[in-house]
């Protein structure tokens, strides 16, 4: 009621871009709200209608449903929002039910002056009345999510929205003044950025988007996932916006994800990836479809950088859904990459402006076998990477025609930013600790494939083919140890000798494995050229086996080392579990001393229950090594030693005083990399990798290596070779051990 105890006048706010929808809603209007004056959302003679506040703004849409056919619909993407005028009409006199009048949210003119004020600090009419178009649409678009289901959960108006508030014009005037430049001239390059990264979506859009990019994916992998996962993530997106970091082995992750999402009903997520996949007409449909692309470089520009930052503060206050991938890029050696933090900074911003918050969602997604890590082994060897375009995805679509195994998604347990990034604490590594704990859930969830534990037994057994009941064997003392650790996946199915076919003939598929018939029964080995890919495979499982590796090297450690009291012995110890984890900390993710120092002592439990007693000599030390079933530490971490050996190499060859770029280091570790394995020098060709010459050169830049020098940096060079050297010693004498544990296996063949 207003003051004169009359109920409100109505004005009817119609969105409607064709005849046919202002007829439809002309008459809706006649017959549901007789006596409301109607007026079409954009009318900027709209403002003498709102002079009373108590007036009730009441906006609809025409909303309109799929039809049967419709591949059909798809053609009418001239309009992304709704079909033509002619062909609303061809819709309506086929099928009348099509047209369903969707009715928003009402509010008060007085309400939606108070709103404007809030979020804009008022203006002009002009700007009154845009203000009330868009608030409108939004209510639309809510109300038309109830008929369309939250799958189609789309943002309209957003750069519009974002480029008119107070606050960015507060933040677009203080970059103007620190950088020289009109505040009209730098408004324009932000809100210029604005336009450039926000999606634009659309219900019809995204289908066509999907029916696009389906048979990139579709035909190739059949999806599997846990429903209990997504109605769990179903009931945290009630009350929250999710943000969605998965692992990133393939071009297709996304497709494959957000595919899951749309079967299940989840909301759309606003997808942030490169620029470098825009191209026509992947990236106009994908930008109407959700996909955010950043610029891979902007370096100093700040305007940008400020656009980034408002579209983050919009997305995450209405509680949109993002997804990204932490990693920065596709994963060339099969494991999880080290984090970027780029992105997360600014949604931690985001989430800093004001009362809110996102979940974030650790998100594995695992294939029994990819198309393209060929092509990225090659590149890693120094291959030139080809260029994504219309012929590369016709190219990549037309090697995704048969179906090549099962994709897994699993789905860690959500939790706050908030929270976390409280419990990390201030300082210059919290966003570190955010990022770590996002990885180590990845990890946590990431389970085991039969692809995975053959590769690992074949790689450790170099060129020595296996007949499917040695590779029986001999995976079922590696599941022992995986189970021990809890490690996720089906293992009691992986023990199974026809899943372990299926893996095998997996990996002969991806010419990573050879299989030989001409015999009395088949046998498999690794591919002449088939360590890079078949490492890749095995790399994904490394995680769950690094404390034991870790364990096995300082018990071989300890053979080694003096005799001393049995307290000076396990400081010892620990102090050489120490300088490991330091060798590998850009390659895996540990915890902080004091919980790794837990996980030792726990892993060493699980190694040899009494093993402090056990280990008090020598001989006891070696003793304890020989008594199990199979050890993983030549397996799991040679490769990546034998990387860093390379680099240390090269490190310790250069003049100290003489500079190199990072490229020319690369560029000759690649070449000395690969003269290593043919004299033997290294363990085999997986170790030739710019991706592990790049995390080795990271760890000689950290310990001060790289950077020229006199003659303690030469020196401090050569220590890290003797350190590399001693630990390979130590792998190379694991092996010798492990090949003699399997020897009864391997027909007594201590090879």
């Amino acid at each position: 009621m207003n003051g004169t105890g009359r109920p409100p006048s109505v004005l009817v706010l119609a969105d409607a871009r064709t005849r046919t929808e202002r007829e439809a809603l002309e008459a809706w209007a006649s017959r549901e709200r007789p006596g409301a004056a109607v007026a079409t959302i954009g009318d900027p003679g709209i403002t003498p209608q709102l002079a009373d506040p108590d007036r009730l703004v009441e906006p609809v849409r025409v909303t309109w449903l799929p039809s049967s056919g419709r591949t059909r619909d798809l053609g009418t993407l001239l309009d992304p929002r709704r079909p033509s005028d002619r062909i609303q009409r061809l819709a309506v006199a086929r099928n009348a039910d099509r047209l369903r009048v969707t009715v928003g949210e009402p509010a008060t003119a007085r309400e939606l002056d108070e709103r404007f004020h809030s979020e804009e600090g008022g203006g002009s009419p002009e700007r009154r009345a845009a203000f009330v178009a868009r608030q409108a649409q939004l209510a639309c678009d809510r109300a038309e999510r109830q008929v369309l289901g939250d799958r189609y959960k789309v943002p309209r108006h957003v750069a519009e929205q974002i480029a008119a508030s107070a606050s960015f014009h507060e933040d677009v005037a203080r970059i103007a003044d620190e950088i020289d430049m009109p505040f009209p001239d730098a408004l324009e390059g932000a809100t210029a950025g604005l336009h450039e990264l926000v999606a634009a979506q659309s219900p019809l859009a995204i289908d066509a988007f999907r029916a696009f990019v389906r048979p990139m994916h579709a035909r190739a992998w059949t999806v599997e996932y846990d429903h209990a996962d997504i109605e769990r993530l179903r009931a945290r997106n009630r009350e929250h916006a999710l943000v969605f970091l998965p692992t990133h082995r393939s071009y297709v992750d996304p497709l494959v994800l957000g595919e899951l999402l749309h079967n299940a009903d989840m909301p759309r997520n606003h997808l942030l990836g490169g620029d470098n996949m825009s191209f026509w007409p992947l990236g106009p449909l994908g930008k109407r479809s959700g996909v955010i692309f950043i610029r891979r470089k902007f370096g100093g520009d700040r305007l940008y950088r400020l656009a980034i930052k408002a579209y983050f503060s919009y997305l995450v206050a209405k509680r949109f859904n993002l997804e990204w991938y932490i990693e920065g890029g596709r994963t060339r050696t099969g494991k999880l990459r080290p984090p970027r933090y780029g992105l997360l900074h600014y949604l931690t911003e985001a989430v800093a402006d004001g009362d809110r918050d996102v979940l974030l969602v650790p998100t594995s997604i695992l294939y029994d076998r990819l198309h393209e890590v060929s092509a990225m082994v090659a590149e890693q060897r120094g291959a030139q990477k080809r260029g994504e375009g219309l012929r590369w995805w016709v190219d990549y679509v037309r090697a995704q025609s048969r179906n090549v195994g099962t994709a897994r998604v699993e789905f860690g347990e959500p939790f706050s930013l908030r929270d976390a990034l409280e419990d990390a604490g201030p300082g210059r590594a919290q966003l570190e600790k955010v990022a770590f704990r996002i990885c180590t859930g990845i990890n946590e969830v990431t389970p085991v494939r039969g692809t995975s534990v053959v590769s690992f037994v074949l790689l450790g057994l170099r060129d020595r083919a296996l007949t499917l009941d040695e590779v029986v064997a001999l995976t079922t003392p590696l599941l022992d140890v995986l189970e021990e650790r809890g490690a996720r996946g089906d293992l009691e199915r992986l023990r199974r000798p026809s899943t372990l076919r299926g893996a095998l003939d997996a990996l002969v598929d991806a010419d990573a494995v050879t299989r030989f018939d001409g015999g009395d029964e088949p046998v498999w080995s690794i591919a002449p050229d088939g360590h890079g890919v078949a490492a890749f495979y095995r790399n994904g499982a490394l995680h769950h086996l690094i404390m034991r590796a870790i364990v096995e090297l300082v018990v071989v450690g300890l053979t080694r080392s003096p005799e001393a009291p049995g307290p000076e012995r396990l400081e010892r110890a620990w102090q050489d579990a120490l300088a490991l984890r330091d060798l590998l900390k850009f390659e895996f993710f540990f915890h902080d001393k004091a919980r790794f120092r837990q996980e030792l002592r726990e892993e060493t439990d699980r190694f040899s229950a009494g093993w402090q007693e056990r280990m008090g000599t020598q001989a006891e030390a070696g003793e304890l090594l020989s008594q199990q079933r199979m050890l993983v530490a030549h397996r799991t971490l040679r490769s990546f030693f034998d990387a860093q050996l390379v680099v240390a190499r090269r490190l310790v060859a250069l003049d100290p005083r003489e500079a190199a770029s990072r490229e020319e280091l690369l560029t000759t570790c690649l070449g000395t990399g690969q003269q290593a394995v043919l004299r033997g020098e290294v363990h085999g060709a997986e170790s030739v990798s710019r991706e592990l010459f790049a995390a080795a050169l990271d760890l000689a830049a950290n310990r001060d290596l790289v950077d020229p020098g006199r003659e303690p940096v030469h020196a401090a060079r050569r220590a890290w070779l003797d350190e590399l050297e001693e630990v390979i010693g130590r792998l190379r004498v694991i092996e010798a051990l492990d090949r003699a544990a399997l020897a009864e296996v391997l027909d007594g063949d201590d090879r």
